[in-house]
């Protein structure tokens, strides 16, 4: 799921990368690999959202240069891998395949995984399958990739919050369309004529961007341009390609799965108001993981750059990399939550 675009300015002082490459992970792919931080550091790796959007410069910032080595990458098909939006061989578990390939690249034996949105999913998923690889976790708005949250935030939340917004999401299919909606935006976003998956593709990225701003910008659809749309966001077409497929999960797979967390110790960040991610979930995942805490920020949604998530999760990723707490993450009967 994708991030707001308000982003905060920095000046360019020591988060610039130490290395970039693109590294071909087969089936014709080639991601855009950068890391941050000293070699020697505290080795960790960040995980955007979407699926389809891209690490950004900003991203870097999470991670204290002198304390880590933080590895950042774009996903199969997104930001500046190549070819980019590309579906072929992209799936959960190649994504997974790609982690592990490029951990042991840099020469990682272990390391800290953070992840947002699409990111805590694949961070998830991560863990769950390779658990004796991950130091820690630290997630932000939790998605565990099931039709039940996507359902939830697209045809319960969005009329209840913006009806006039949902109301021009409906607009664009038709009345049979409108039974399914999901399953229709993206068939259409999916389809390889442009005049079909150009205006789906945008009305899902703007809508999708509404839900996901604590106050967003714009709340309504340009319904008299959106016909005029030909070009196709990558994020939309491989959200599209995922979910479609329910992200290549058996259904209700993380939370089964979550016992294989019981040894990682982690950090949930989860902001209040977040229409896509609800608290709901991030509750839910600490049931079944023992080792995390959950830590709420009160006056924020879904952004990483709403007030208060970027710095929870700078705390987060901080705690977990101290050695004493690695080493002595307090065991606890049952759900641990904070509110910041």
């Amino acid at each position: 799921m994708q991030e707001s675009a308000h982003q905060p300015r920095h000046r360019s002082d020591g988060f610039a990368p130490r290395s970039v490459r693109h590294l071909p992970v087969g089936d014709g792919h080639e991601l855009y690999v950068e890391s941050v931080g000293r070699p020697g550091g505290l080795p960790a790796v960040y995980l955007h959202g979407g699926p389809g959007s891209g690490c950004q410069a900003e991203h870097r910032r999470l991670f204290d240069p002198v304390r880590f080595h933080a590895v950042l990458f774009d996903q199969r098909g997104a930001g500046r891998s190549r070819p980019r939006g590309e579906c072929t061989a992209n799936t959960l578990a190649h994504l997974i395949a790609d982690l592990e390939l490029i951990r042991a690249e840099f020469g990682f034996e272990r390391w800290l995984v953070v992840g947002g949105s699409w990111g805590s999913t694949l961070a998830l998923a991560y863990a769950e399958a390779h658990p004796a690889r991950v130091t820690g976790l630290v997630l932000r708005a939790t998605f565990l990739g099931t039709r039940e949250e996507l359902q939830t935030a697209f045809c319960n939340t969005l009329p209840q919050f913006y009806p006039a917004l949902n109301h021009d999401f409906l607009t664009l299919l038709s009345a049979e369309e409108r039974l399914a909606p999901l399953d229709a935006y993206w068939r259409r976003i999916l389809d390889p004529d442009p005049a079909i998956h150009g205006p789906a593709a945008w009305a899902w990225h703007d809508t999708e961007r509404t839900l996901s701003e604590h106050i967003p910008a714009r709340t309504r659809l340009d319904l008299n341009a959106l016909p005029s749309y030909r070009d196709r966001p990558p994020t939309p077409l491989l959200e599209a390609h995922y979910f479609q497929n329910d992200c290549f999960l058996r259904p209700g797979q993380l939370l089964a799965e979550a016992g294989r967390l019981a040894d990682i110790p982690g950090v949930i960040v989860q902001g209040r108001y977040d229409l896509l991610c609800p608290p709901a979930t991030a509750r839910t995942l600490t049931r079944a993981w023992r080792g995390a805490e959950l830590r709420v920020i009160h006056a924020a949604g879904h952004s990483l750059f709403d007030s208060g998530v970027r710095e929870a999760v700078v705390q987060g990723i901080d705690d977990l990399a101290s050695a004493d707490q690695l080493a002595n993450w307090p065991d606890h009967d049952g759900p641990r939550t904070t509110y910041c």
